[in-house]
């Protein structure tokens, strides 16, 4: 069902951490209506956050970014997996100590920043591997730090993103590359520390201070687990990775909290759904038949998610679904569903 008329999703919240890449951009370029969104945030004197496991950029440069595609943002209210990742070393390991980088040369300054040494080769004797994403990543970095690791080396990887999001579709991401340093090594990092790891969410909300904290992402194995390990609530917008069929097929601990098809959900309560909804609502209904969720009705499609989600969810058949009136087969193809 869809909130009351009236009652806006983000008048329940007192600050909201948004995912970058899928969310507010498509690697630089905004995304429609994110703009405004956060235009509209800022004028009504809303805090706002940002967590991005992206370690290719430092905070800094997020800001930057954000503020040239006209989302005015500071270094502070920017969260990334690679200043964490820096922090985390710091407490660890000795000052000045030597580690090994694999990644964009925003981690690598991150590491300096922190009072560490950056290294790029096995043979430098660092006391720990930092792996995060970078476009020019290849053999050779994954080969020093399998000696390295195999040597004693703790193994911190920034994220596990097995993709990201481009204009051409998803391309792989850090995860797909800590998947062939884990192959080879047989054996997982020491660390992983951006989402789904709760800590970019809770340090954002313990910044926000009393209120509730709404995390907006567009994946559900990111954004939207690690809200739920942090315990907060989370808005699944439909404008990066996820999408309908696998919300359809998400464990427990991937199900967001609200679905909509973009941003301005945040605002119209006719554009945003509460998941799951009831069986029959919005003038749909769902029901199993012969182990498939069968789908009649007509209304607006976010209603049909939301019933959708239900059903689905309850019984364990993920996305198999199918049309049971003309509207229905409407608003399932919209949704990548066709049958």
């Amino acid at each position: 069902m869809t909130a009351v008329a009236g009652d806006r999703l983000i008048d329940g919240y007192a600050l909201v951490v948004f995912d970058l890449d899928g969310v507010i951009y498509l690697i630089d370029r905004p995304i429609p209506g994110a703009v405004e969104a956060l235009g509209a945030l800022r004028a009504e004197g809303r805090s706002v956050a940002f967590a991005t496991n992206n370690a290719s950029r430092r905070s800094s440069e997020v800001a930057d970014l954000l503020t040239g595609i006209g989302v005015p943002a500071e270094p502070a209210e920017v969260l990334t997996s690679a200043a964490a990742s820096a922090e985390l070393l710091r407490d660890r390991l000795p000052a000045g100590a030597a580690v090994l980088v694999v990644g964009a040369e925003a981690l690598r300054a991150e590491i300096s920043a922190v009072g560490l040494t950056p290294v790029d080769r096995a043979d430098a004797a660092p006391v720990a591997v930092v792996q995060g994403y970078g476009p020019q990543v290849g053999w050779v970095d994954l080969a020093e730090a399998s000696v390295a690791i195999r040597a004693g080396a703790t193994w911190v990887a920034t994220n596990t993103d097995r993709t990201l999001p481009s204009g051409r579709g998803p391309l792989p991401g850090n995860g797909s590359l800590v998947a062939a340093l884990r192959h080879a090594l047989d054996r997982a990092p020491d660390v992983v520390v951006g989402k789904p790891e709760p800590a970019l969410f809770t340090t954002a909300a313990r910044r926000a201070g009393t209120g509730r904290t709404l995390v907006v992402g567009d994946r559900l194995d990111t954004d939207i687990e690690g809200a739920r390990r942090a315990g907060l609530d989370s808005l699944l917008v439909l404008t990066g990775v996820s999408d309908v069929p696998e919300l359809l097929g998400a464990p427990e601990q991937r199900r967001p909290t609200h679905v909509a098809a973009d941003l301005a959900g945040l605002f119209d309560p006719t554009a945003v759904v509460r998941v799951p909804g009831a069986p029959q609502a919005g003038g749909w209904s769902a029901v199993v038949v012969d182990g498939a969720v069968e789908l009649s009705g007509a209304g607006r499609p976010l209603d049909a998610v939301a019933v959708l989600c239900a059903v689905a969810w309850e019984a364990g058949t993920g996305a198999d679904v199918r049309p049971a009136s003309p509207e229905a087969e409407q608003a399932l193809a919209g949704f990548g569903l066709a049958t």
